[in-house]
């Protein structure tokens, strides 16, 4: 299992977000996290890469955890979120080779794969850009390509899909499958749930900070009682829950 959380419960200060929240991601898995405004998603999604400290429970990548080797640790993780987060000062070439030195990465072997990536997004002619030239879409690829030309074991996409044209969504896919394939495990939040539907092989859905269900569509279905269902009507069915509450 390359990510296994164990009754974390955490948030910001004396905030308590997450409550006993459980599941897992395995090697060669793509899991959804979906749930509404509010849930948890990014407050998890924050625990993880180790932004927020667990107030309880525990996180383990490969069965390390971050006060174990905190280098080691982030070495196995990807991150895009759904803000990108470039450098100003750094152009595009600079923040590919800030990756490279970040993960200790092999040189040209690296920048072969950045190449095609760059390619694949429309922006290998524009390496001697910076942030401030980048569209919105334009840096959200940007985090794309410095992801992915890592060795991550664990992969995080939060809200991906926000500002890329459907070109770059297909393409974003593609290189989760190519991912997933290779054996990394990766954990995507949206809002786009056909996205997720097409993707994910199975979902976590958050509701105040605990696990609501988890399992494979069909298995939502059966928890849902929601036999004819996609995730969207689920989706709706968790929102009419949260109305209810």
């Amino acid at each position: 299992m390359i990510l296994k959380i164990e009754h974390l419960s955490g948030g910001y200060g004396p905030i308590s977000v997450l409550k006993d929240e459980s599941f897992t991601v395995a090697a060669g898995e793509v899991v959804g996290l979906i749930g509404l405004n509010g849930a948890g998603k990014s407050t998890t999604i924050k625990h993880i890469i180790g932004l927020l400290q667990p107030t309880s429970g525990s996180i383990t990548l490969n069965n390390l955890r971050l006060s174990d080797d905190s280098t080691a640790y982030h070495q196995q993780i990807a991150y895009v979120p759904e803000t990108p987060i470039l450098y100003p000062e750094l152009n595009l070439q600079e923040h590919i080779e800030l990756t490279i030195m970040a993960y200790n990465l092999p040189q040209e072997a690296t920048w072969q794969q950045a190449q095609k990536l760059l390619r694949i997004f429309r922006l290998d002619n524009k390496l001697k850009w910076f942030p401030v030239n980048f569209s919105k879409g334009m840096k959200q690829k940007v985090m794309i390509v410095c992801a992915f030309i890592t060795q991550a074991k664990l992969y995080i996409i939060d809200e991906p899909f926000t500002g890329l044209d459907p070109l770059a969504v297909r393409d974003l896919l593609k290189l989760v499958n190519e991912k997933k394939s290779a054996g990394a495990a990766v954990l995507m939040s949206t809002h786009i749930l056909a996205n997720a539907q097409q993707s994910a092989d199975r979902f976590v859905v958050l509701n105040h900070g605990q696990v609501r269900a988890t399992g494979t569509l069909a298995e939502l279905k059966k928890q849902f009682q929601m036999d004819d269902a996609n995730l969207d009507d689920l989706y709706v069915q968790m929102s009419e829950e949260e109305f209810v509450e």
